[in-house]
């Protein structure tokens, strides 16, 4: 698809954020492309929860009803591409895309998401989305009072034990290496029996993605029935820092209040710009900044005709 004609938003990003953004943008008249090479991080797992109407509900399952809701509104296309670069300024930017295709539009939406850097304990790739996780409020419930495996050290370790044991008391923390912990942090871990394994991990040893123990490099075998880790995270895209919007040191894109990067005509919304990674928040700041952008842009229309 290479457009002549200059649309209102180019969406980057077709997850729950870009798709949201795409809706209430559909319904306010603006011509929108969402471009989307169709490779969500979510693709790996089975179901999406805490979404409202949509709990349990399969990822491709989720994105092919958007894109059918979304096609009553005929001023929105979709794009299956790739962005690879932007250049231009706010009122016309031109983006190109991998298969060669050019569009040009007036604002930018990154909705990229994040993306995981490999995995690379030995067995986690093929647990991850069945039985491995890192969202217990995605997750948690399906693996209510079993036996698991805290994938963590330091702060993240700490941040989790607490929160885990909403879900279940049985789980031991394997922090993969030096543990990172402050005495305080040891003895409070003690506190509550749980045990702490500072060995690296051999192997995660799994069967049909249902992890059924965790083998470290001392020998210790640590039966459970699922993993929660924290996972290194990414930008899905490296067009936001390319183009000079501010980032956060967790790899985000910075935003104001409605959605606005440091680049003018420029937002962001959805995981690429918070650290709450849920699809229904996701979805939620997509719509919230998706009305600003709009309210933006007939601003800028009534003071041109005025």
């Amino acid at each position: 698809m290479t457009t002549k004609q200059l649309l209102d938003v180019a969406i980057i990003g077709g997850g729950p954020a870009g798709l949201n953004a795409a809706l209430v943008l559909g319904r306010a008249r603006k011509n929108v492309v969402v471009i989307d090479e169709g490779r969500p991080r979510n693709a790996v797992t089975r179901a999406t929860h805490g979404f409202l109407t949509r709990d349990g509900i399969s990822p491709g399952e989720f994105r092919r009803i958007a894109k059918e809701e979304i096609s009553s509104y005929p001023s929105v296309t979709f794009v299956g591409d790739a962005a690879v670069a932007i250049t231009g300024s706010d009122g016309h930017f031109q983006i190109t895309t991998a298969q060669g295709n050019t569009i040009t539009s007036k604002k930018v939406l990154f909705a990229v998401g994040m993306k995981d850097q490999p995995l690379d304990i030995p067995g986690l790739a093929e647990a991850y989305g069945k039985s491995a996780f890192v969202c217990p409020y995605c997750d948690g419930w399906e693996l209510r009072d079993q036996p698991l495996v805290i994938i963590a050290k330091g702060a993240d370790a700490m941040h989790l034990a607490p929160l885990i044991s909403g879900w279940t008391k049985q789980f031991t923390i394997c922090t993969n290496g030096p543990d990172e912990l402050t005495d305080d942090q040891r003895e409070e871990m003690e506190q509550h029996q749980v045990p702490v394994f500072d060995s690296p991990i051999r192997f995660i040893d799994s069967s049909e993605g249902i992890v059924r123990q965790v083998v470290l490099e001392d020998g210790t075998s640590i039966p459970c029935r699922g993993i929660f880790f924290k996972p290194t995270l990414v930008t899905g895209s490296d067009l936001p820092q390319a183009m000079g919007c501010s980032m956060t040191e967790m790899g985000a894109v910075v935003v104001d209040d409605f959605g606005k990067t440091s680049v003018p005509g420029v937002y962001s919304a959805g995981d690429a710009a918070s650290r709450l990674h849920q699809a229904v928040a996701a979805a939620s700041m997509g719509a919230f900044v998706a009305a600003a952008m709009n309210n933006e842009m007939n601003l800028e229309a009534w003071r041109r005709n005025g």
